[in-house]
Formats: C-alpha cells, structure tokens, sequence
C-alpha cells in the first residue's frame, strides 16, 4: 500500500538485504528534508533512501498521521508489541480490518525487551513509522515505553518521542504475606512520602467504600500492611513521574501521560490496596490515565487465560469501581495476549474502559513464517529457546514443561512445525520466552541470528502479515464491539 498526503507518496521496500523509503513527489525541493538519491522520473522527482532515524523523523514531521497520540483519550485501546521491528504493517491491516473504534499503540516495548534484544527506543517508534506507511496507515496511534523503572528509561523514551510511559515501581513492592513488623513501618520512607505512620492511620482510620457492591473497611493492621507493602512503590512512582514532567517537551503536541504498573509481583493487588495506591499518589501530585493492579493468577505467557474467569471478572469489576472512585481511569490487562475468553468479561466488566496490552503474540507469528520460510533457522531457535526455558522462566508466569516437546526437530515436516507454534501450548511459552537467548545468538557462521531472522521476514514479509493479521484481529474484534462512549 502507499501512503499519500498532497505533496508526499511514501513506500517502504522490503528486501532480503534491508527496508528501504521510496518518495515521490511533484518537485524535488518536496524531498528536501529526507536523506537519499533524488531522481526525476514521469514529471516529478522520486528519493530513495534508508528507513532510518533520520527518515522517520522527516516522515513525522511531514504526516500527522505518522505522529504518536495521547491514548488517554479513547475509550478503548489496545497495544500491539514488536519484537521485530517488523509486525506494524500486518498488526495496522488488523486495526483496519476489524478495529474500528479501538485506538491503536502500535510502538509499545518494554525497556527490558529494549535491553535483551540490544534495540533502542529511537528504533521501535521509527520501525512502527515504517510499519504504518508500509500499510497506508491514516489514522492517528500511540507510543508506549513499557515497563520503566529508572529515570534513564524515561530519558530514552522522551528522546525518541514516546507520548505514553507506563512506570512500574514493583520492585519496591513488598512481600506482606507472612505479616509486618514495628521494623518494616518505621523503615518506610517517610519522608518522600510526605507522611507518617499516625497520618496514614488517621487519613484511612474509619474508611468505608462501596466498589461494585464490595465493602471495603480497613483495620489499623489492614492500613499498615498497605503502607508497608506499597509504600516504596509510591515513593518510587512519584519520583518517576516528577523526572517524566520535569523532562518532557514543552510544546504542544508533545504532551505525555503515565500509567501505573504493578502487576509483574507475585502477590495480588486487594481492592482496598487498589484505593491507597490511588489515593497516595493523587496526594503526591502523580496524574495517571491507566492502572495494571496485580490480578488473580492465571496469566501466563502466550496462552488462553489459566485462572477462574468468574474470579477474574470480579476482581475487574471491583478495581473498575475502584477507579471510578477516583475519577474514572482505564484498567489495564497486560500480559493479555491469546486471552481470547477473557476479553468479553473483561470489557463487561470494566464498562469498556480497558487498555490490553499484546507483546510476544506477533514473535510468535513472525517464528510461524520462519518454521515455514526456513526450517533449519527455526529448528536452531528451537534448541536455543528449550535449552534456555528453565533458566529464563524464572522471569515470566509459565508452566511449560520441557519434557513433553521434542528435544531435536530433525526430519520433522515443516507444516508440523508451524503447528508446533501454532498449537502445541509447551511449545509457544517456551519460543515466548526463549526470544531473548535466540535472537541475540550468534549462528556456526558466526553471522547474527537475528539478522538472518529478519532477513527472512522481510524476504516473506507477505507471509508473516497473512499470519499475523487474522491473529491479531482475533484479539480485537471483541473490543471493536464496544460502542464509544
């Protein structure tokens, strides 16, 4: 597809060897501001250059459709992860086949996935600008740098021109369940949180909330083990967010908003807990448009939801009271992709106020056309991938067991190797997590994985959207239902 403005025709070129922008215009000082060979060809000038940084930015400057958007207007929105750097084209044919009305995120990474795939920030927004005028896109989108836990992740994202910054303290949340002591309040900090133990109890002493029919009174003990389970994470919250606005652009058009992550913990956010995180941020200045609590148990990587759906749709419910509470914010499902059954109850029961987030599901389509397009690279991915599960697991909820997948894929056909990631349930969450160790490997050659992984994709770069698309359409089409409000 091309993508047209008045002045501007822009496509990107797929070629085994590299990406590539091709422009055409009516005269050549239309192509000024881009880098590349100007020619003249049937009347007007035609440019091809590199999809770089350099490219992007003269791309956003010049369509505001390639420009990231606030998310915190649109009532429903959903996130499309790139590990990569080649799935925005096929997630954008989604969105336009059945996602109208769901605002799409499509440049979201974590700065952990940042990290293990040696990518930066600058390049998942430019790879997700290429995606979009790849697919014709015209429409606005968002730009989410996940998962943040430092003020340099913050930087990173702000540079490269990311809207929507998803902060996560949980690494300041704290294991209550054995209970607390005298210490552990007294360690509290305080003094970055403006307060005290006698004005936390005072301000919550005699609370009672109606959330969705819950009645939420808590105990001087229930107060503490609030403080002392989330404290760190607000003072950590609060001075993420004071850097993000001290830092961001002044200018109109560049303004950024926050979500707040706690849910990659072990321990389950209770509704009460939900209120104070709430209410101790809004006291501290932290402004929000999105909330992930630590949910029941059941979302693990790369499959159907594992929990009890009636538990899950009541917890939705009470946190989506919760936040109605404070103002009305969205609740945010991560970890959300192949949660195919969930989606319905979720969107019930949050009244369409949801954020889902989706990741590792387009890898795992991209590993589909590699099984198919070039058997050997995926049997390597394969063994990288299962040789590393037991020790990588440890960062994701997985119950993949090694044993019940085949430990060598020689003479396997490939149409059972594509079902081996398409259907067998071991098998998807051990490639789902195994991306980090596969696609920074080096091959016998001593070539890059990951440039032959991508190579690949882009010599079949059809295939990889023919299988992405309907994938990810699947994801949307519950959310495309729900009437804009």
């Amino acid at each position: 597809m091309t993508l047209r403005t008045q002045t501007l025709q822009a496509d990107v070129v797929r070629r085994r060897d590299g990406t590539g922008l091709l422009l055409r215009a009516a005269a050549a000082g239309d192509l000024a501001a881009f880098e590349g060979t100007v020619s003249e060809a049937d009347g007007g000038a035609v440019l091809e250059g590199p999809a770089d940084h350099a490219n992007a930015l003269a791309l956003r400057a010049a369509i505001p459709a390639l420009r990231p958007q606030l998310v915190s207007g649109h009532r429903t929105s959903v996130g499309t992860g790139d590990r990569t750097g080649l799935a925005t084209s096929g997630q954008a044919r989604a969105f336009a086949d059945v996602g109208q009305g769901v605002f799409p995120v499509f440049a979201q990474q974590s700065i952990r996935e940042m990290d293990r795939l040696g990518r930066s920030a600058r390049e998942v927004l430019d790879d997700a600008v290429f995606g979009l005028v790849e697919n014709g896109w015209e429409s606005g989108y968002g730009a989410d740098c996940d998962h943040i836990k430092s003020t340099e992740g913050i930087d990173r994202g702000l540079d490269a021109g990311f809207r929507m910054f998803t902060l996560d303290p949980g690494d300041e949340v704290r294991d209550v369940t054995a209970g607390i002591t005298d210490q552990q309040v007294d360690a509290l900090p305080w003094a970055a949180l403006e307060d005290s133990r006698s004005d936390v109890l005072a301000r919550y002493r005699g609370l009672v909330l109606e959330a969705a029919g819950e009645r939420i009174a808590p105990t001087d003990a229930e107060i503490l083990t609030a403080a002392v389970k989330y404290g760190g994470a607000v003072a950590e919250a609060v001075r993420l967010h004071r850097h993000l606005h001290e830092n961001a652009p002044r200018e109109a058009g560049a303004e950024v908003e926050v979500e707040i992550a706690v849910d990659e913990t072990a321990w389950q956010t209770t509704f009460f807990e939900h209120h104070y995180l709430a209410t101790e941020l809004e006291r501290l200045g932290v402004g929000w448009f999105s909330f992930a609590p630590r949910y029941v148990d059941g979302f693990e990587k790369g499959l159907e939801f594992r929990g009890n759906r009636e538990e899950l749709r009541r917890n939705l419910e009470v946190h989506h009271a919760v936040a109605e509470l404070h103002g009305g914010y969205k609740i945010s499902l991560h970890s959300g992709s192949d949660k195919f059954s969930v989606y319905p109850l979720a969107l019930e029961a949050t009244d369409g106020l949801v954020h889902l987030k989706t990741s590792g599901t387009s890898y795992l389509c991209a590993l589909e056309a590699i099984a198919e397009e070039d058997p050997e690279l995926f049997g390597t991915i394969w063994d990288i991938s299962r040789a590393g599960y037991a020790r990588a697991k440890a960062s994701y909820q997985v119950s993949a067991h090694e044993d019940r997948t085949p430990a060598d894929l020689t003479g396997i056909r490939t149409e059972d190797l594509v079902d081996l990631v398409r259907e067998n349930e071991d098998a998807r969450q051990i490639l789902h997590v195994g991306y980090g160790d596969s696609l920074t490997a080096a091959l016998a050659d001593g070539t890059a994985l990951a440039d032959r992984f991508a190579a690949d994709l882009r010599a079949r770069h059809d295939l990889y959207t023919e299988v992405l698309t309907p994938h990810i359409a699947r994801h949307l089409a519950p959310f495309a239902a729900v009437p804009a409000r």
